[in-house]
């Protein structure tokens, strides 16, 4: 099945780079920041697949991670996005934590970007020892296709500022989170219709 070949392909990418305890350390805090922006199912692929994301959480938390959190500052209201996704209850499932984040947390950090100066973060991404990118790789009308990079844009407030100049931004952001791990999901790609898929 679909979910099977999900959670082999994962299994296989982080045994491949050395295992996740390459990059998870006993007690850690990881933030697994995957794409949870739209109101669509795992079959219309405009998220992150559910099952990758549920795998990771199991093999952090099997590499000694304290918490695993899952998280994204979506576009659609985080109450349809989160379980229409799968991904809400695929990572408490697997035993993650799963937030919702306050609108009222993010607090302006300093970027210190070509383009982003000071720019509204969530601080509690920011303070987890490890956040691990998830995003699903899918066609974006705006910059013809999405991957990891621009999966960072669901750690901030304000997206306006980035659309007056994507490219720039996005380097900005991804600079100032300096990832460790990204892990692109390809389980199903949109490669029309992005971000939000058609029918």
């Amino acid at each position: 099945s679909v979910n099977d070949i999900a959670v082999k392909l994962t299994e296989q990418a982080i045994e491949a780079l050395g295992g996740m305890k390459r990059f998870v350390s006993a007690g850690d805090v990881v933030w697994l920041k995957a794409n949870i922006a739209w109101d669509r199912t795992p079959e219309q692929a405009a998220n992150t697949n559910p099952d990758v994301v549920a795998t990771l959480v199991r093999l952090c938390l099997d590499a000694g991670a304290k918490t695993v959190k899952v998280g994204d500052n979506p576009c659609n209201p985080a109450e349809r996005s989160y379980p229409a996704s799968g991904i809400a209850d695929a990572a408490r499932a697997a035993g993650a934590e799963v937030v919702v984040l306050d609108p009222n947390r993010f607090r302006d950090m300093d970027i210190g970007g070509e383009r982003l100066k000071l720019h509204p973060v969530y601080p509690e991404i920011i303070e987890s020892d490890l956040v691990i990118s998830v995003p699903v790789t899918k066609h974006h009308s705006a910059t013809r296709i999405t991957n990891c990079m621009k999966n960072y844009m669901g750690v901030v407030e304000k997206r306006r500022t980035f659309h007056q100049d994507l490219p720039a931004c996005i380097a900005d952001i991804t600079a100032f989170m300096k990832p460790r791990l990204s892990v692109m999901d390809a389980v199903r790609i949109l490669t029309a219709n992005g971000p939000t898929g058609g029918n």
